[in-house]
């Protein structure tokens, strides 16, 4: 048999024509053509009879010459996974891309037609099958239309456009929920009146992403974005700030072509435009036009410094999971059962009608599947999930992927609900209500950005990148002064905080926190991130340190989320010991409330009135305070920010000192931290002075 054998050059060009990148986009109009319709969005159903904006199907398809893949974002609230596998299957009879490489999501609009039932609203039963045409059509459109091509990618901060919505209410405010249960300890636009709550749950993504495509030539094609804000608030039929900021980005980019612009949806499940942290009076008010003008101006300074790649592959995975739902037990069934008896025949009017209806509806079903996706454009990631997502989990997956460059699209290729971190469903709100709008388990969010990460690991072909923050200047200093612990307290989630030092003294979550917030001294305990604490929702940290002894030293930073005057102790920040009388060792450092020396710091040793003392400082509520507290043996100082704050002489014996540490609570439990602690060091030793101004970060 004779064998042929061809130059290497030869076989190069055979590989480069084989693995040509190649790209078309296309814009297909999704308007109703029957009105009035139904819309969703809301709590209760709506028809609507006028169009405000038209809306649209954008599409991408691209292949690398082995794999072919195409991205859909429609102007769609949520469209249910069963709807578009039928229309993944319809294209891919028409196209011949398989149908696992296919990504439809949603923009998330609320002013657009139901393509799926949720709440009190039903799916349009004249626009669901139309959708399903117009999305092929728009697959079809784009994969008519390649060319040669290549890519790039650039991230901007708009951090000023995107804000937690929300809020994590003071211990006395709980609200109730449709069930009749005081259980809301969280929920949305709460922060609107500051004194009832206590902060934000967790953190914002400020990242606005863009994928660009462009021919070879560099005339441009499409411009895939994504931003993690939940919605405007369109009129009528309308598209939102997505259609606007989608038609920006051709107006701007290639007025006189066909370049399509599109927006797709973030990790927005706990997200808004306003900014609660802001005095009302302060707050921008800006238009929807004046918005989506100004994540245009960013984008725009993004894209002008994008480099590309002319030669990438492409890789696309698909996991689909079966997913069980938070079932009524048999008294809320019954509840449910007689509420819905008296509704009958009529629509649901009122939240406890709706929810009493989706009780029903999560009985019968039980479970459901879900898809998450992973796709790789050149060295350019994305992942989905088909639920309204938080920003925290976006970034997880983000921060995890072993690619250079990522992006997250939430409602893609289904419409399952809110997915709150494990740790926030006890605290109740909209999000976790029991329906199709947040009826997963539990533990849906860890099992589904998991499956995301390991999505990203197999189009990467590389293991997920391990998740640390940088040591500025600051973290350094701390650790130069070689303490016995140091938790830095940057964890996406519990129980378990770990030990920054050498020493291996990893503490324990207890109870109720948000994680990953903003820390203090972002510039100096960090390099080039954002410093991260957890926010303490009525709980504490617990930790064992059996070589103390009688000299110690705690430096904490510390942020107060309760108003100075919300109760008698305002909370515990560091205690160390039980209150059994003289014979046991115990020290306490809290802020006084309104039972006495309201916004100071109060330190006492064994009962309430042996060595007590008060600072000289009210310290303002949501402002970060630096503290060290220093034993030497009987005597005891306080420093706030540096400055001497008091000192005074302990009466208990602190060699019979018990080896657990409690920062943010006592032993007891009682009057626990409702706000954020961060960077906690432990030294075993009493520090000096010009120990202390080492800490202390200007």
């Amino acid at each position: 048999m004779m064998r042929l054998f061809l130059p290497l050059s030869v076989l190069l060009i055979a590989s480069s024509i084989h693995a040509e990148f190649k790209a078309g986009a296309a814009v297909v109009d999704i308007s109703p053509p029957k009105l009035p319709v139904l819309v969703n969005g809301g709590m209760l159903s709506r028809y609507v009879d006028k169009i405000n904006t038209r809306v649209h199907a954008r599409a991408i398809v691209a292949t690398d010459g082995k794999t072919e893949i195409a991205i859909v974002v429609a102007d769609s609230c949520m469209m249910s996974r069963e709807v578009l596998d039928d229309a993944k299957k319809m294209a891919a009879a028409k196209t011949g891309i398989p149908a696992d490489r296919m990504l439809i999501s949603a923009t998330h609009a609320h002013s657009v037609p139901a393509s799926m039932g949720c709440l009190g609203t039903d799916p349009d039963p004249s626009y669901v099958p139309f959708l399903k045409e117009k999305l092929v059509e728009a697959i079809a459109a784009a994969q008519s239309v390649m060319v040669p091509a290549r890519i790039g990618f650039a991230k901007a901060d708009a951090a000023e456009f995107t804000a937690l919505r929300q809020w994590i209410r003071r211990p006395d405010r709980v609200v109730e929920d449709p069930f009749g249960n005081k259980s809301v300890r969280a929920n949305m636009h709460a922060g609107r009146i500051w004194d009832d709550v206590t902060g934000e749950s967790g953190p914002e993504d400020p990242d606005l992403s863009l994928i660009s495509i462009q021919t070879k030539d560099g005339k441009p094609l499409a411009v895939l974005a994504n931003f993690s804000m939940h919605y405007f608030g369109d009129k009528d039929i309308g598209a939102d700030y997505y259609g606007l900021f989608s038609n920006g980005l051709t107006q701007r980019i290639d007025p006189l072509g066909k370049m399509v612009g599109m927006m797709s949806h973030g990790c927005s499940g706990d997200i808004y435009r306003v900014d609660y942290t802001i005095p009302e009076k302060e707050r921008p008010k800006p238009t929807m036009d004046e918005y989506a003008n100004g994540l245009l101006d960013i984008a725009m300074k993004a894209y002008a410094g994008i480099q590309y790649d002319d030669t990438p592959t492409v890789a696309m995975t698909e996991t689909r999971m079966v997913m069980k739902y938070r079932v009524p037990d048999k008294q809320r069934l019954e509840w449910a059962q007689r509420v819905m008896a008296e509704v009958g025949d009529r629509l649901v009017k009122t939240p406890t009608e709706v929810y009493a209806r989706e009780q029903i509806i999560l009985n019968e079903r039980q479970q459901t599947e879900i898809v998450v996706q992973g796709v790789r454009l050149g060295d350019i990631g994305i992942a989905t999930t088909p639920n309204e997502t938080y920003a925290i989990t976006g970034l997880k997956i983000k921060t995890a992927s072993p690619l250079p460059h990522n992006m997250v699209i939430e409602l893609a290729n289904g419409g399952d609900g809110y997915i709150p971190p494990p740790e926030m469903h006890a605290w109740g709100g909209y999000n976790t209500w029991a329906a199709r709008s947040a009826g997963l388990e539990i533990n849906a969010e860890p099992k589904i950005a998991g499956a995301a990460i390991a999505a990203l690991e197999k189009v990467a072909d590389k293991p997920r990148r391990e998740w640390k923050l940088s040591d500025g200047a600051a973290a350094k200093a701390v650790l130069a002064l070689k303490p016995a612990a140091y938790w830095r307290l940057n964890e996406f989630t519990g129980p378990v905080a770990a030990d920054a030092s050498a020493h291996g003294k990893d503490a324990v979550y207890e109870r109720d926190v948000a994680y990953y917030l903003a820390g203090p001294k972002t510039g100096s305990f960090c390099e080039g991130e954002v410093n991260r604490a957890p926010h303490l929702v009525g709980a504490r940290i617990r930790s064992r340190l059996p070589a103390l002894g009688s000299q110690y030293s705690v430096s904490l930073w510390f942020w107060n989320g309760m108003p100075n005057d919300g109760r008698d102790t305002s909370g515990w920040l560091f205690s160390r010991g039980e209150d059994h009388g003289l014979g046991v060792f115990s020290d306490h450092l809290g802020i006084g409330g309104k039972s006495g020396n309201t916004g100071k710091l109060v330190f006492f040793s064994g009962t309430n009135d042996q060595s007590f003392v008060a600072g000289k400082t009210e310290i303002p509520r949501w402002q970060w305070q630096h503290l060290v507290l220093v034993r030497d043996k009987n005597t005891v100082r306080g420093y706030l920010n540096g400055t001497l704050e008091f000192e005074t002489e302990s009466v208990v014996d602190a060699d019979k000192a018990p080896h657990e540490c409690f920062f943010g609570g006592r032993s007891d439990n009682e009057n626990n931290w409702e706000g954020r602690i961060d960077e906690v060091a432990v030294f075993d030793r009493a520090l000096k002075k010009e120990e202390i101004a080492k800490l202390e970060v200007r």
